[in-house]
């Protein structure tokens, strides 16, 4: 068993680890990516299976790393920090499904399999629409990130899991771009070749939607420190902005919020590592990612406006956080829908208990 002062070194060398990809404060990288398939660098994703990432949940005799939820969310957080726009969290999540070769190629960078579960607008269902008979798989799938740079897709059905190509005969994509210059695709599925996969995603959905809430820490916390830079930088009247009371009022209320975010994320990697029963581990994802998803806005949206008319400027960084708050606040669920699968959740366990 991993002793706290392990953990605590895991998690310190996971973050310093995390600067080589994605170095604090550097986004020019970020800016010559936005609006230009796939969205990402191929080199750079064979980066970060070198060091390991995608398979950092996954047991070592599996080959990754055996770390736990607080360790992949330490992670995560980084890499919102610095906008990291490949795919990791969602690769991460197939990773846990897949096997032999399939999950070897993944783990080395040489293939990139995405999740396609998103069935509706507004929900957390995965399968219903789409169905695979005899080997062949038809459907369509919504909301698919960066599905331009896809190799394959891990494709959630009313009979299981399926594994298809994005090149296979049947497989159409439809993409548009989104606010923080990436892309997300609609799949369509029209009796296209498709390899049953055992398993099951809804786990690996869980800790997506988890490591989603990490990275959207990260994204809050930095664009909280560059305000706070700026207030005590800019000066008006002969004195920094940052001492007076109604801005000091307001980066208080942003730190309160960053602060409670992080408890909860806390709070649900520790329920993930620790609790097997499913209701209890949801209300924990959903607790942490409702709250992620708003505070994530709101803090962005404070930074933009408290750094004054630069803020609003496209060629200012402090802008790039908030369209990426804007962009993961609905990725794997809004704060609605798990608000909503709180309440149900919560509405459930009430009922058991009083049977």
């Amino acid at each position: 068993m991993t002793s706290a002062d392990d953990r605590s070194d895991n998690i310190r060398m996971i973050r310093e680890s995390a600067a080589a990809i994605v170095p604090p404060g550097d986004l020019a990288r970020i800016r010559r990516l936005r609006y230009r398939a796939p969205g990402f660098d191929r080199a750079v994703w064979r980066e970060i299976c070198e060091m390991g990432w995608p398979g950092l949940r996954l047991a070592e005799a599996a080959g990754g790393s055996g770390l736990g939820m607080l360790e992949y969310c330490a992670l995560a957080e980084e890499c919102g920090a610095g906008l990291l726009p490949e795919p990791l969290i969602a690769c991460a999540a197939v990773a846990q499904v897949l096997r032999g070769d399939r999950l070897a190629a993944l783990l080395a960078g040489d293939a990139i399999v995405l999740p396609a579960w998103q069935e509706a607008v507004n929900s957390l269902a995965t399968s219903g629409n789409t169905v695979m008979r005899d080997g062949r798989l038809s459907g369509r799938k919504l909301f698919v990130p960066m599905a331009a740079g896809a190799d394959a897709f891990l494709v959630t059905t009313a009979q299981g899991l399926a594994l298809v190509e994005r090149t296979a005969p049947g497989v159409s994509l439809s993409g548009q771009d989104t606010q923080d210059g990436g892309h997300v695709a609609a799949l369509a599925f029209d009796r296209a070749p498709a390899v049953p996969i055992p398993g099951e995603f809804a786990a690996a959905m869980e800790e997506a939607t988890l490591a989603t809430a990490a990275y959207l820490l990260g994204v809050m916390e930095r664009a909280f420190d560059m305000t706070l830079d700026y207030l005590r930088m800019r000066q008006q009247f002969g004195q920094p902005i940052g001492s007076f009371q109604a801005l000091q009022h307001r980066a208080a209320d942003l730190k309160i919020q960053i602060a409670l975010t992080r408890a909860s994320t806390e709070a649900a990697s520790v329920t993930l590592e620790t609790v097997a029963e499913p209701a209890v581990r949801q209300a924990a994802v959903s607790r942490a990612k409702a709250r992620a998803a708003e505070a994530a806005v709101l803090v962005t949206r404070e930074a933009v406006q408290m750094h004054g008319a630069i803020g609003y400027t496209d060629e200012y960084d402090a802008g790039l956080y908030l369209r990426k708050a804007m962009v993961l606040a609905s990725q794997y669920g809004s704060a609605s829908v798990h608000r909503a699968r709180f309440a149900a959740v919560a509405a459930d366990e009430d009922e058991g208990q009083d049977a």
